[in-house]
């Protein structure tokens, strides 16, 4: 009778799993093609060194962030709790309804770049709504990445402050 060896057995095992798990390496996208769709936004931080946490865009901010397969982002942010404009026409606004509007929304588009080692995406910016950003390069660090939640912080948004965001894919 001609039975396989124990040892046989488990060469053969070690085989099969060292070619199982190179084929799920082989299956796992990059962080590029991970980021590559729709993102609607679950919580947007400003912390200052402090640690105090300010509010730019409201208490319940909304957005929405989407990254293409060729290369191209846009981010819109705004706060859900402004007021209703009294006339209904953005033209005819009061001067205190006016100056509320711009500070509680943001909204940029350009290109991207992922860097997969550092985990990092630049953005580069081609429009905005705060002008002081056309052409400029934004770093966004990626602290955690899965088929359903992005979240990453901004080192310099502003001076002194960092902006931690928590995104969910749009489904």
């Amino acid at each position: 009778m001609n039975r396989p060896s124990i040892l046989g057995i488990a060469a053969m095992a070690a085989l099969g799993l060292a070619v199982l798990s190179g084929s799920v390496v082989a299956q796992q996208n990059s962080l590029r093609e991970q980021l590559v769709g729709t993102w609607t936004l679950v919580s947007s931080d400003q912390v200052r060194s402090d640690g105090s946490k300010l509010k730019q865009f409201g208490a319940n901010p909304t957005g929405v962030n989407v990254f293409d397969a060729n290369g191209r982002f846009f981010v819109l942010i705004a706060s859900a709790d402004d007021s209703k404009i009294a006339s209904n026409n953005p033209n005819k606004t009061n001067s205190e309804e006016g100056g509320g509007l711009i500070p509680k929304s943001m909204a940029y588009y350009g290109t991207y770049l992922v860097n997969e080692t550092e985990k990092v995406v630049m953005l580069h910016l081609e429009a905005s709504t705060f002008p002081n950003l056309v052409g400029t390069d934004q770093k966004r660090i990626i602290t955690s990445l899965t088929a359903d939640e992005l979240r990453y912080s901004n080192p310099a948004a502003m001076h002194g402050v960092q902006v931690h965001q928590v995104w969910k894919r749009a489904e």
